[in-house]
């Protein structure tokens, strides 16, 4: 058994998909998909369901890691985001230099969440992180453990 995707539904897929690329070198894998027809309304439960997006490689993890998968619908839902809120709170990426990544988000279009903190966890070692959002408002934790 192996981890395999993330996914997330945004309102602008490309965009999307464009940011994660550009800040985290994500890879995108081809063709793009627009899924339809009665197989993906019964999979999904949502009748006349239109779904277009990608996978995205996700950095460091070779040909055969998993892949964040940003999915557009042709109708969704949104509700309140807080990062407290039960169910999938944030995906986190290692980074070399969380300042400058936190700049590389809000230069690309994301936001700044919390304060970036500084603290050696007892037995673990140092870590610094902060939490950022993607231009869609998701949560992103940008952590370095050195």
């Amino acid at each position: 058994m192996k981890y395999a995707h993330t996914n997330i539904v945004a309102q602008d897929w490309r965009k999307l998909a464009d940011f994660y690329i550009t800040v985290f070198a994500c890879e995108e894998l081809f063709p793009p998909r627009d899924l339809k027809g009665a197989w993906i309304e019964e999979g999904t439960g949502v009748a006349g369901a239109r779904i277009q997006g990608a996978h995205l490689r996700l950095p460091g993890h070779g040909e055969s890691g998993p892949t964040l998968e940003i999915f557009q619908y042709n109708r969704s839902l949104s509700e309140p985001k807080r990062i407290n809120r039960e169910g999938l709170a944030h995906l986190a990426f290692q980074v070399d230099d969380v300042e400058e990544t936190l700049q590389a988000v809000i230069d690309a279009g994301g936001g700044k969440l919390s304060e970036v903190i500084h603290h050696r966890i007892p037995g673990v070692g140092p870590i610094t992180f902060v939490y950022a959002t993607d231009p869609e408002g998701n949560f992103i934790e940008l952590q370095n453990r050195g």
